[in-house]
């Protein structure tokens, strides 16, 4: 029997481990998967990342046809990728009427059966094929509020996901706090959770690689991974620095415009990005893992996919109350100020992860990305209509 079509749109394939990609991981063999690389959502600007950015895009454009991701195997079923040739922008009726043309052109040469396929976005820029691409059933799995993400067209954003949301056969919540950003639209959302690798984050040993990792880097650890952005917060962090009596407050991830202030911070080491791959590892080597975000639009919308991260390591992580950590802060500490923010960091370098923390963290076996991804496949066939 051969397996139905599920065509996703999403973040490019293999680019960053987001929790789409982590979903349809565990569903290839459910599904004969297509997975289409659309352009980005940032506000075009003549600079180096948006540049470099191009450059990858072009370079997926011009280099053949479509492919198995990498990695899988297209024989065993893995996903496909698509690089459709697409427009850089959104703004205007006139670049969206190029980009659905475009779009339609590209899945109706490589999609055999769009009629037959199960369409699923995360991203609202593909508002404008809903009712116009024959499809089994579209639905949205809102992962984020786009619309107040800094270097964003907000105003087009808004406007394209209002118009997917009334549209789509289904939608689908990561988090309480989207689910209520998704009901002041006008639809009642399932609610999806973000999952968590356990035997990845909790099986790994620092061991020999200890040594390499924290090569001129001064103990103890304060680890923070993730977007290097305007969300972080320099004051907490500058905070932390003046009360830390010795350590590192190390940052890991690739940099997109953060407060300039922030390399200029005593103890702050801007360590670039590594693989996912090598993330429990250094997971493994700190003392305390942290997420001390602004509190602010973009802040209040995300489901922070690190969190279940972190506290899978059996780490000490000390976050900022955020409506996206409320369902787990019996199992770390959650702050509201720079003071607190200080104060218990130091505690938890001190004391370590209390017992009533480590119990409750027990709760992360029931959070495993397989478990998510089986309730995902049951919402994914569903018939049914908005």
């Amino acid at each position: 029997m051969s397996r139905p079509g599920l065509v996703v749109f999403s973040d490019d394939w293999g680019r960053h481990p987001s929790s789409c990609q982590h979903l349809v991981s565990h569903l290839l063999d459910d599904f004969a998967v297509t997975w289409v690389n659309t352009i980005g959502m940032r506000t075009l600007k003549l600079d180096r990342a948006t540049l470099a950015r191009g450059a990858e895009k072009l370079g997926q454009w011009f280099g053949g046809r479509p492919r198995p991701a990498p990695g899988a195997d297209a024989d065993a079923g893995g996903p496909r990728v698509l690089n459709p040739r697409m427009w850089p922008g959104f703004g205007s009726a006139a670049s969206r009427r190029l980009n659905r043309e475009l779009l339609e052109r590209a899945l109706s040469r490589h999609v055999p059966r769009l009629e037959s396929q199960v369409l699923l976005t995360t991203i609202p820029i593909v508002a404008d094929l809903v009712g116009r691409i024959p499809a089994r059933r579209w639905v949205y799995y809102c992962v984020d509020d786009f619309s107040v993400w800094p270097g964003l067209d907000g105003e087009t954003l808004r406007s394209m996901e209002a118009a997917l949301v009334a549209s789509v056969d289904e939608v689908i919540a990561a988090g309480e706090n989207l689910a209520t950003h998704l009901r002041a639209l006008g639809r009642e959302p399932k609610i999806l959770a973000h999952g968590v690798d356990l035997e990845r984050w909790a099986g790994r040993d620092a061991g020999t690689t200890a040594p390499r990792l924290l090569k001129g880097i001064e103990r103890p650890l304060v680890l923070f991974w993730g977007l290097i952005d305007q969300r972080l917060d320099i004051e907490w962090l500058s905070r932390l620095a003046e009360r830390l009596p010795g350590g590192t407050i190390g940052l890991v991830g690739p940099q997109q415009a953060p407060d300039v202030a922030l390399a200029r911070l005593p103890r702050v080491e801007l360590l670039g990005p590594v693989p996912f791959e090598q993330l429990p590892s250094w997971a493994a080597c700190a003392d305390v893992l942290v997420m001390p975000y602004r509190d602010m639009p973009v802040t209040r919308a995300m489901q922070p996919l690190k969190l279940k991260e972190y506290l899978a390591t059996g780490k000490p992580v000390v976050v900022r109350r955020l409506p996206g950590t409320v369902a787990w802060e019996d199992c770390l500490y959650a702050v509201d100020s720079a003071d607190a923010f200080a104060a218990a960091v130091l505690e938890a370098l001190s004391a370590g992860v209390p017992a009533s923390q480590r119990e409750a963290r027990r709760r992360l076996e029931a959070e495993r990305w397989s478990g998510k991804a089986g309730q995902l496949r049951q919402w994914l066939l569903e018939e049914g209509s908005p």
